[in-house]
């Protein structure tokens, strides 16, 4: 994921077509050393590639995967599955946070 960071920084900066040595300078800034092959698939996968395109493709993909919320899913015969519970553990008299001392011991 940084990779493909430092190519759309490098983009956003004003280079039409980020090189391999842009992106290693942004990652150097941040003190992150690159690794060639990785940089190399970046700018492979992206050249003669219009960002806004690219990302407008990935928005349209992540638009159809489930976030959550819904309700359970229907078990075999159409009935709702049932839900777990965790069971909640009981806490000592003297908590792990605070190893045994209190904020005005």
């Amino acid at each position: 994921m940084r990779y493909v960071a430092a190519y759309l920084l490098a983009a956003l900066g004003g280079k039409g077509s980020p090189s391999a040595a842009d992106i290693e300078k942004i990652l150097g800034s941040v003190g992150i050393e690159a690794e060639a092959d990785k940089v190399k698939k970046i700018i492979a996968e992206l050249k003669g590639k219009k960002l806004s395109e690219v990302i407008e493709e990935g928005s349209k993909k992540l638009a159809s995967v489930p976030a959550g919320g819904g309700g359970a899913p229907a078990a075999a015969g159409g009935a709702p599955a049932a839900e777990k519970k965790e069971e909640k553990k009981e806490e000592s008299e003297e908590s792990d946070d605070d190893m045994g001392f209190g904020l005005f011991d």
